[in-house]
């Protein structure tokens, strides 16, 4: 069993920043990938923000140069450096983490946290 757990999200003013956390823990062998999506009300979710276990990254163009992905291998974590947001920005951030376990190759999902960007 691998649990999903993200937090940091809250109310923010535009132009404010916001720091995401999400840590994985249970019977994880080792992680391939740690990203980061979002949901808007009425919108599909979206990738916002990718780092494969190598460190490569990848951010969506609404996003680049405002937020940064970066681990904490130690603790299985992943953040999420929000600067500059935006009105835009409001949506459930969730964190998704594809992991080596028993059963093999497979994808996990936190429950996600909610970030409003509002003056």
């Amino acid at each position: 069993q691998v649990q999903v757990v993200e937090s940091g999200g809250g109310l923010v003013h535009p132009g404010g920043s916001l720091n995401l956390s999400c840590a994985a823990s249970g019977s994880i062998f080792s992680i391939r990938a740690m990203d980061w999506h979002r949901q808007a009300p009425g919108r599909q979710r979206e990738l916002v923000a990718t780092l494969a276990s190598g460190g490569s990254t990848n951010y969506a163009d609404s996003v680049k140069g405002r937020f940064t992905i970066s681990r904490d291998n130690a603790k299985n974590t992943v953040y999420l450096q929000m600067n500059s947001l935006n009105p835009e920005d409001t949506a459930v951030y969730y964190c998704n983490v594809l992991v080596w376990v028993t059963q093999g190759l497979k994808r996990y999902w936190g429950q996600g946290t909610q970030v409003t960007v509002s003056s």
